[in-house]
């Protein structure tokens, strides 16, 4: 298969050495790349800025900072596309205006005004017309199984796997993780904490038998 795989935080500049990200490591991402590299599919790997080795034997990698970057660089492979899997934690927000010069400390509070970045998860389907497998990620602290379901339905995914970050152990910056998986058909699939690359193969294998 084609596979396209975003991976890792988008950072949304303030001025020109602040930004606003978040805690994401991109090792989920990178896990999946070369569990699906290894499995013999033709891997993209979208990804934002890490501190981890590109994996080897990609059919392609691109380097991204922004969520619009990371948009633009999915809306222009992914039609080539049999599976999408979108690991990334791409901000929602951004700010309104990007300060030319450092912002100075002025006064006892700073207030900022914050745009929507682009729904690359949930433009995959319309407008962007995909219609190959569709998996989506979801990182919650609260109410899991809720808001995985509703994501699920929102954004048109075929899977889509959720793990509770507020866990310690597990998530964000750890090697290792734990998630639930909800199918569109409404199977799920409890996955007990492993290693990352362990998970990446077993959810590889959940792809692999989705796909028409």
């Amino acid at each position: 298969m084609r596979i396209l795989v975003t991976a890792g935080p988008t950072r949304e500049a303030l001025d020109p050495v602040r930004f606003l990200s978040n805690r994401s490591s991109g090792k989920m991402g990178y896990a999946l790349a070369e569990a699906a590299v290894a499995a013999g599919h033709a891997v993209t790997l979208v990804s934002g800025p890490v501190c981890l080795t590109t994996p080897e034997g990609l059919a392609a990698f691109v380097s991204v900072t922004s969520a619009e970057e990371m948009f633009a660089t999915v809306a222009a492979c992914l039609g080539e596309m049999d599976a999408a899997i979108f690991a990334a934690a791409v901000a929602d927000y951004r700010p309104a205006a990007v300060a030319p010069e450092k912002i100075k400390k002025t006064g006892e509070a700073l207030t900022l005004e914050l745009v929507r970045t682009p729904d690359i998860l949930g433009s995959a389907r319309e407008p962007l017309g995909f219609r190959g497998l569709l998996v989506g990620f979801a990182a919650e602290t609260e109410n899991l199984r809720a808001h995985a379901l509703d994501k699920l339905r929102r954004k048109g995914c075929d899977l889509l796997v959720a793990n509770d970050v507020s866990q310690e152990g597990i998530g964000f910056d750890s090697d290792d993780n734990a998630a639930t998986v909800f199918f569109a058909d409404g199977r799920e699939l409890a996955m007990e904490k492993a290693p990352k690359h362990a998970l990446a193969s077993r959810l590889l294998t959940l792809i692999e038998t989705s796909v028409p």
